[in-house]
């Protein structure tokens, strides 16, 4: 095959869907498999969507993903007067005429909210002015066919097509006439777009006949992304950003190799695949036409192999940005070196270094924010949950401090009462760190120090003494 160019081509809304930035990954990967190149073009002919703060999003999204690109970036904004020419070339050809019907009139001739347009204009002779769009002759008969890669050989009747607009009425350029000069002037020689677009392809094609290509590009359609109930996914009930994800501490790799999942799989039945790996093994017929099914559950399951992965010196560096910024507690009271010893222990139980914070904010608060119900579980509800705290005190008040020493007397608390170490430990870590759940409790302790350990049980037990229900 000789190298592809291919294009990615975004319309600026603001942030990059999930939908897109895997178009984004495809059309890269694509190129990259076979020596080819990828542009970027970005799609702002309408005015409101041509603002450069929203192009930079863009641009930010793909680097932060390594979805490097070939060449300057490409605006539609600024090459208008390319599709004002092909506009002037079709309409002086006689392919194309002025149309002044509205949405209201087409819908109320047919008497269907599901009609399309239906020609009324193809004869009237109208010329150009504020309230009148260009469109595009449709032929009569015959059929257009689109050479797909994952979807096949797909036929469109001309009959089905309606006489299409190509200008507006503000004289911005459709889609569909932007997309046809761009693609033939830029010499794209595959289109990897998704699903959704399939049924404007054999219009584009028209166009691009129209204005004497004949050399179409090589099509291949993505399948659409999904939730469990098999609905498209939505900003509306979704979350669908890709920025999204990176403030919430999804690394890019792992974004970025649970992407290339959707719609095609590597050898091996394998999952977590090194970048260059999938790159050389890629290729467009090996990608499924159903939609594919955008698991929440996996990605964070593929995040946390990625986090647990990283060298810890490069986990803590990562951690450190959700540790210094909104975080629940004063700037000043975080301890880099106290974040470091822990550092292993929650790099093994997060998935997100979003959720680095709460599982060791324990350390840098002056007081554990105690859960409601992880005081009524671990303590209030606990019958010998008083007599642990008292025998906990008074055995880590004379203990050796270290991890090892620290499990030791709370293994003697346990068996004191019978219980097993499960059971007594829970009373100790609520008081201590205000959750049930977190690192494992004697490196925390640890961590922590004897003096605020003890300050802490202390604490619990005077409100549990109090008969407080919880501490709030």
């Amino acid at each position: 095959m000789p190298a592809p160019h291919v294009r990615f081509a975004p319309s600026p809304t603001g942030f990059l869907h999930v939908g897109s930035a895997r178009v984004a990954l495809f059309n890269w990967m694509f190129a990259r498999h076979h020596g080819g190149t990828m542009a970027l073009r970005i799609e702002d002919t309408d005015p409101a969507r041509s603002r450069d703060e929203l192009v930079e999003g863009i641009e930010r999204t793909l680097r932060w993903l390594a979805l490097d690109w070939d060449g300057e970036v490409v605006r539609q904004s600024q090459r208008l007067h390319l599709y004002r020419e092909a506009a002037a070339q079709l309409t002086a050809e006689g392919l194309t005429y002025w149309c002044d019907c509205t949405r209201e009139t087409v819908v109320a001739r047919a008497g269907s909210p599901t009609s399309g347009y239906d020609g009324y204009c193809r004869d009237r002779g109208l010329s150009i002015g504020p309230s009148t769009a260009l469109r595009l002759r449709t032929p009569d008969d015959g059929e257009t066919v689109v050479h797909d890669i994952v979807r096949g050989e797909v036929r469109f009747d001309h009959a089905s097509l309606e006489d299409f607009v190509v200008v507006r009425a503000d004289t911005t350029p459709t889609f569909l006439l932007a997309n046809a000069v761009d693609d033939a002037d830029m010499g794209i020689t595959h289109v990897v777009r998704g699903e959704d677009l399939l049924a404007s392809t054999p219009k584009a094609l028209l166009v691009r006949r129209a204005l004497g290509h004949a050399d179409d590009p090589v099509f291949a359609h993505l399948p659409l992304l999904v939730d469990e109930q098999r609905r498209k996914l939505s900003k509306r009930r979704h979350a669908v950003a890709v920025e999204e994800y990176r403030e919430k501490g999804y690394l890019p790799e792992a974004m970025r190799n649970y992407l290339a999942l959707l719609g095609w799989a590597p050898s091996g039945d394998r999952e977590i695949v090194p970048i260059e790996e999938m790159v050389a093994e890629f290729e467009l017929e090996a990608v499924n036409k159903s939609p594919a099914f955008f698991d929440r559950q996996k990605l964070d399951h593929i995040n946390a192999e990625y986090l647990r992965a990283l060298p810890v010196a490069t986990f803590v560096r990562e951690s450190l940005p959700w540790l210094m910024d909104d975080a629940p507690w004063p700037p000043e009271n975080l301890d880099p070196a106290a974040f470091e010893a822990v550092a292993p222990l929650v790099q093994a139980r997060v998935r997100t270094l979003g959720e680095v914070p709460q599982m060791v904010d324990f350390l840098f608060l002056e007081a554990p924010n105690v859960e409601d119900d992880a005081w009524e579980k671990g303590v209030a509800r606990v019958p010998a949950a008083a007599v642990v705290l008292d025998d906990a005190i008074a055995a880590f008040e004379e203990c050796h401090w270290d991890p090892t020493a620290l499990h030791e007397a709370m293994v003697t608390v346990a068996e004191g009462h019978g219980l097993k170490l499960s059971k007594a430990q829970a009373p100790v870590r609520v008081a201590v760190t205000g959750r049930t759940v977190g690192p494992p409790l004697f490196e925390s302790l640890h961590v922590l120090g004897r003096e605020r350990t003890l300050e802490r049980l202390r604490a619990a037990r005077d409100r549990l003494a109090a008969g407080h229900p919880s501490p709030r």
